[in-house]
């Protein structure tokens, strides 16, 4: 079955998020395994380990990317890949940071 929401711009998925510093997640797209979300911390992000393999589409903003240990510098367009229960989060991110998320596969990961 394809889900009746199957495709959103960036702006459609940011006006699905609940107000407020907590929970500046949605997912607007779900099927099987699979979920897509935009996830748009404010200040921090506290997010811990996932139980799925995750791949991050940078939509806007800037930042560092830490995980275990290791931090890289991010900008829109570039794709992060973050296996199951590995630490991981976004640091020193801009006020204007959004990013896709896409979960999929059995909990821990492929």
């Amino acid at each position: 079955m394809v889900p009746s929401d199957w495709m959103f711009s960036l702006e459609s998925a940011l006006a699905t998020l609940p107000e407020g510093p907590d929970g500046r997640f949605a997912y607007p797209i779900r099927h099987g395994s699979m979920r897509v979300g935009v996830y748009a911390p404010l200040g921090i992000d506290e997010q811990a380990p996932h139980e799925q393999d995750e791949l991050y589409i940078i939509a806007s903003g800037t930042g560092t990317f830490t995980k275990n240990g290791e931090r890289r510098p991010f900008k829109p367009g570039d794709a992060i890949f973050v296996e199951a229960h590995a630490l991981h989060r976004f640091e020193d991110f801009s006020d204007d940071f959004a990013t896709w998320v896409i979960f999929w596969g059995p909990k821990g990961g492929e």
